[in-house]
């Protein structure tokens, strides 16, 4: 069993037959963050994972955490509420 929830990628299909990516236009700053993400050595710069003590759900992997982060940031997004819309 992983130690993180891992996000879709882009590219796998959902339970349609639509794509992530067709739901987001290719202008979309939200591409940047992952790609400059996705380029970053996150072990190198301390994120690391935590494990649950117990048989609880397992928590998000830190590097979806970071670009919701820097999104909310960039968007001058505070509250992780709203972050969820």
């Amino acid at each position: 069993m992983s130690r993180h929830i891992k996000g879709l990628t882009g590219s796998q299909a959902t339970l349609f037959p639509e794509i992530l990516d067709d739901f987001v236009s290719k202008e979309n700053p939200v591409r940047v963050i992952g790609v400059f993400v996705d380029e970053l050595d996150l072990e190198f710069l301390g994120f690391k994972g935590v494990k649950a003590k117990n048989k609880a759900r397992p928590g998000y992997h830190p590097t979806t955490l970071f670009k919701i982060y820097i999104y909310g940031y960039l968007n001058r997004i505070q509250s992780t509420r709203c972050l969820e819309r």
